[in-house]
């Protein structure tokens, strides 16, 4: 299963970005031309922006993705089995590294305005695997898992980026993200905001979590405090209420 998985799927945010595009949410988007080259490369001018440097970056591990997927399909073909083993072991090592996002605006994080509204039997699919892998193992084992999940979860984003199922994809995105095998705390807090904007009416503890993200770790008050605020005007959990309460009241002085 693992090597199924590691070696036919690909990594959405390194790959390409389907929810840019997306109108038909039933089908998986194209993944390109079969044997079509990868981008031709190029060198950036002195001077780059952030938003050039990282999309070169994400650029490079695509083309990095594709080009041992082409290789390990040509050892297949011709029954080398030492080197097609050498690529697989090169596949899963690249899909588990770590590779943090430095811009969430760059092929990142989906919109706002994305809307859950269709039921994708694929997507669902998907979205039960990856809870098989969150949260299981131990030590390495763990971390492997929760890597595996990702890659499946940020799978519907990229393919199915209108099912009914995006709002639980990024909440569970922000508690992997938040968790002890990343700690990326800026991703968790912003999918964990995508995860009650993409479904309206949204009763989950998001809200707070992303609220106590920007206070407590990314040290973003103003954010924190419009967030906390949005606790009290939607949710109807009277202990996550007080919690934001409370804590409004210590950030903007003005208590009881």
């Amino acid at each position: 299963m693992i090597r199924t998985l590691l070696l036919g799927t690909s990594l959405a945010g390194v790959g390409g970005v389907g929810w840019i595009a997306a109108q038909s949410p039933s089908t998986p988007l194209s993944e390109g031309k079969k044997g079509a080259p990868p981008p031709e490369s190029s060198s950036l001018p002195p001077g780059a922006s952030d938003v050039e440097l990282v999309e070169r970056v994400i650029t490079a591990r695509r083309e990095y993705e594709s080009a041992l997927k082409a290789l390990h399909e040509h050892y297949v073909k011709h029954g080398d089995k030492l080197r097609n083993q050498w690529t697989e072991q090169e596949l899963m090592g690249h899909h588990m590294l770590f590779k943090p996002s430095y811009n969430l605006d760059v092929k990142d994080v989906p919109p706002p305005s994305l809307e859950a509204r269709v039921n994708v039997r694929e997507a669902n699919d998907l979205f039960r695997t990856a809870m098989e892998y969150k949260g299981k193992g131990l030590g390495s084992d763990y971390v492997l898992n929760q890597r595996r999940a990702e890659i499946l979860f940020r799978e519907i984003l990229e393919k199915y980026p209108n099912s009914d199922k995006i709002g639980d994809v990024a909440y569970q995105l922000g508690d992997l993200y938040e968790g002890r095998a990343y700690k990326q705390y800026d991703r968790a807090a912003k999918y964990f905001e995508r995860s009650y904007q993409w479904v309206r009416g949204s009763r989950t503890d998001a809200r707070i979590r992303a609220a106590t993200l920007y206070d407590r770790q990314l040290n973003e008050r103003a954010k924190a405090i419009e967030i906390y605020r949005d606790v009290l005007a939607h949710d109807t959990d009277a202990e996550r209420m007080k919690q934001a309460e409370r804590r409004l009241a210590e950030l903007t002085g003005q208590r009881k």
